[in-house]
């Protein structure tokens, strides 16, 4: 099983390029970095912290009259932007991969998130994991134009089109929410026939949406690895019964136990990314030798 580092990066904690560099130093495979555009100052999307380690969310329903804006830490609107900040840490990095975890893409024009996506894993030499999903915050969604009860499928027809401009010398895509005439789009990337799209979300819908027009599946842990890995296996098992495609799966946001790992390991994981705290450098540092130590001794190196 592959073991990388999801974090957040913001302009208040350690710079992309000395944590790029720590990351690779020590031996990750990987390193994802989340995406928000903006924060809006009110909300009614709830966010709900779903693991010990990371302030995740969870969309779907109203937010309390007592809760607010203050209520999401402060790190959501400080982020940076992931392709920016990745290209920045695969311009400094020979062999770890970089990753969206996950970009929002049903908050993006899907030809110009086609060419950043097409650049950065040509520039990276094909070092590029594309982690996708529709997103949570509806007030955000809604500031970019996108229908929250729409994302899904917004989602879906802007990777289908965004496959066609990268493998197509002409492409053209004619679909609800994406339509455009031939085209030609060049750099095409590295990565043959393009980047891996790892489909973020819970539950059967995400799993199916990776099965479609995804090349794995990326549940977030949240905090009970036994039920992340009974829902892997019987998503697997259901998958192989009718012939569909059994999409490799990426964890996100795991807890740094050796018992954690064991569990998921042997639950087929590709795949798992240790969460990393946001700090300040030096404490980030101290946290990734705790990571480090930590997937040493699942791996019985210590």
């Amino acid at each position: 099983m592959k073991i990388g580092v999801a974090t957040f990066v913001t302009d208040q904690g350690i710079g992309p390029v000395p944590l790029g560099r720590a990351v690779e130093e020590r031996d990750f495979e990987s390193l994802f970095l989340p995406e928000h555009t903006h924060i809006p100052a009110s909300r009614e999307s709830l966010f709900m912290p779903m693991t010990a380690t990371s302030d995740l969310v969870l969309a779907g329903e109203r937010v309390p009259p007592e809760m607010s804006a203050g209520d999401l830490p402060e790190k959501y609107a400080r982020t940076p932007d992931p392709l920016v900040t990745l290209t920045a840490i695969a311009a400094v990095t020979s062999r770890l991969l970089v990753g969206t975890g996950i970009l929002l893409v049903a908050q993006r024009d899907p030809i110009i998130l086609a060419k950043q996506v097409a650049s950065l894993d040509h520039l990276s030499g094909g070092r590029f994991l594309f982690g996708v999903a529709a997103g949570w915050n509806r007030e955000e969604m809604r500031n970019h134009g996108t229908d929250p009860r729409q994302r899904n499928a917004v989602l879906r027809e802007r990777i289908l089109a965004m496959k066609e401009i990268w493998t197509q010398e002409k492409a053209e895509f004619h679909g609800t929410h994406v339509d455009f005439d031939p085209i030609l789009a060049w750099p095409k990337p590295v990565s043959e026939p393009h980047p891996p799209i790892l489909v973020g979300g819970e539950g059967h819908p995400s799993y199916r949406r990776a099965q479609e027009y995804g090349d794995g599946w990326a549940p977030i842990y949240g905090g009970d690895a036994d039920g992340l890995a009974r829902q892997i296996t019987c998503y697997g098992a259901e998958a192989e019964a009718t012939g569909a495609p059994v999409p490799p799966v990426t964890v996100f946001w795991a807890a740094p136990d050796p018992r954690v790992l064991e569990t998921l390991a042997a639950a087929g994981v590709e795949r798992v990314l240790l969460d990393l705290p946001w700090a300040t450098k030096q404490d980030t540092l101290h946290h990734l030798d705790r990571l480090t130590a930590a997937r040493d001794a699942f791996l019985g190196e210590a």
